[in-house]
């Protein structure tokens, strides 16, 4: 399925029904007062989150959507029908905003949770609301309202725990395919992913994290160089980023000078990527003894000043995957603790 996370929509509500203006008629009532119902109101239009789903390929090929209309009302005070409202299925972590004046609407974020992006319109008032000691016989009724009707944009940023960044070839799939069960292709040549690919992996028998491996990044990348500016976007909302870098790379970058670069392209994207935690990972240490592969990790290390945890890894031979993982593991718990306490003091304090 190609993967597509941009979409526009067109939506609009059901218009409500008109209210009747109907007199009740029936034999041996010469002066029958006013019985005219109410319109039903108009469809509404919710967005319905699905974790089934993982694009927004299908409205590629759907842009227009438009909800039931409301029902006339009727003589005897009959109310009409409402008109159905509609429900669209969208992948989790999408975000709404209206296309217009690009005002955010909200985020679809757990599975069955409905976003109301367009109400429908009230129905018509009938006759009968409007009788009165000095109108017995009001021909009066109300029409009913137009529904909303609005463009949206949708814009999908994949819901994942850790993120996996790096320049193109330094081992992010290999990695994701060796510690879950995410199978993205592998090959020795740049660019072999070409979109986000999600990956579970388990730290015990009830403990586990998702894992984010987006397309390779590029010097550049901020101002849309290369596949990078599409998928920049989708490491924003992960708690821990892990910066691979190749300890022995082809073209003889020094892995120092990587790290600086894509720490750059981070910055100029969001500001807030540079902020989020990241810890270093040397990939593909096994083309090298272990003499040779720990002495290029300290003299990186102390040449960035490396504060944050940084971890040497072969994928191929598995080699400190597990350490990885675990402190991963450790690492989300924690965050997760310190962010229930945050909520727990924000809240406020009925007594």
């Amino acid at each position: 399925m190609k993967f597509v996370d941009e979409a526009s929509i067109h939506i609009t509500a059901g218009k409500g029904g008109d209210g009747s203006a109907s007199f009740r008629r029936e034999k041996y009532i010469q002066y029958g007062g006013p019985d005219g119902g109410d319109g039903g109101h108009g469809g509404s239009v919710f967005l319905e989150g699905d974790s089934g789903l993982n694009t927004l390929v299908d409205f590629r090929h759907r842009r227009i959507y438009k909800a039931q209309n409301g029902v006339q009302g009727k003589g005897q005070e009959k109310y009409g029908k409402k008109g159905e409202d509609i429900y669209i299925r969208v992948p989790l972590g999408t975000v709404v905003t209206d296309g217009l004046n690009e005002v955010a609407l909200g985020d679809v974020l757990e599975h069955g949770q409905h976003l109301l992006v367009a109400r429908g319109g009230r129905g018509g008032l009938g006759n009968v609301h409007f009788k009165s000691s000095t109108n017995r016989a009001p021909r009066k009724f109300t029409p009913g309202q137009a529904g909303e009707d609005i463009q949206l944009h949708l814009e999908m940023k994949v819901l994942a725990d850790i993120g996996l960044l790096g320049f193109p070839n330094a081992g992010k799939s290999t990695l994701i395919s060796t510690v879950s069960a995410a199978r993205p292709k592998v090959a020795d040549y740049p660019f072999t992913t070409l979109y986000p690919n999600l990956g579970v992996v388990r730290v015990g028998i009830d403990s586990s994290f998702v894992i984010a491996d987006v397309p390779g990044l590029i010097e550049g990348a901020a101002e849309g160089a290369g596949l990078g500016v599409q998928f920049l976007k989708h490491l924003q909302r992960t708690r821990l980023l892990l910066h691979l870098v190749d300890i022995a790379p082809l073209d003889e970058m020094p892995p120092e000078h990587a790290v600086r670069k894509l720490e750059q392209e981070l910055v100029n994207f969001d500001s807030s990527l540079g902020e989020k935690p990241r810890w270093l990972v040397f990939t593909k240490t096994d083309v090298l003894d272990r003499v040779e592969a720990e002495k290029i990790t300290t003299r990186v290390v102390k040449d960035l000043n490396w504060t944050a945890p940084w971890f040497m890894i072969s994928s191929v031979t598995r080699s400190g995957t597990d350490d990885l993982v675990q402190s991963v593991g450790r690492a989300l718990d924690e965050m997760k603790e310190l962010e229930l306490e945050q909520q727990e003091q924000r809240r406020p304090d009925i007594g």
